[in-house]
């Protein structure tokens, strides 16, 4: 496999960065993988850039928007696997969806591998390893006789002012549980 095409970023100057800091970085990181990009297909668009992605997803390509999604919260915790492996990942989606036929082309398919192997110099990877705990639209932890169940803050706060939960599953009450670990790395 080729080395990685993008220049690879000082992790330690990345560190140090204030949130204020990261999103002119990933603009920076996106315009960079879209120059090389480019050098295969001159007329791809620019995307625009969001960070407003929620959940466990790293990033989207999101072609009815224009541009591409990335969870900020992902993002500030992962900084350099985010901008090495995200970045160029949802680049390559953008590219591959651009290319003449690309609107047929699978998602994580042979184009898409193509352009991670060949043009960015990495692996074809279609899922993250992000601890996601803190991104997770159901950050509250709740147990039962089954195991453990996540809860929005909406419904955490039903809970709290008195609302009852049964499992789906075993039928018991939902209590919570502030000690798991996700509520422990707060």
């Amino acid at each position: 496999m080729n080395r990685a095409a993008l220049p690879h970023p000082d992790p330690e100057a990345l560190a140090a960065l204030g949130p204020d800091e990261l999103a002119p970085v990933l603009d920076q990181r996106v315009e960079a993988a879209w120059e090389l990009c480019r050098e295969v297909h001159p007329d791809l668009p620019m995307p625009r850039v969001w960070l407003d992605l929620r959940g466990q997803c790293a990033g989207q390509a999101h072609f009815g928007r224009g541009g591409l999604r990335f969870n900020p919260v992902l993002y500030t915790e992962n900084r350099l696997d985010f901008l090495v492996e995200v970045v160029p990942h949802e680049m390559a989606h953008w590219l591959v969806h651009h290319l003449k036929d690309g609107r047929q082309a699978k998602p994580h398919g042979r184009e898409w591998q193509t352009v991670m192997r060949r043009l960015f110099g990495l692996a074809p990877r279609t899922t993250h390893r992000f601890d996601t705990g803190r991104a997770s639209p159901a950050p509250h932890r709740y147990v039962c006789g089954c195991g453990e169940h996540g809860f929005t803050p909406r419904r955490h706060a039903l809970a709290s002012q008195g609302r009852r939960y049964r499992c789906r599953k075993c039928a018991q009450t939902l209590v919570y549980h502030p000690g798991s670990a996700f509520e422990n790395a707060r």
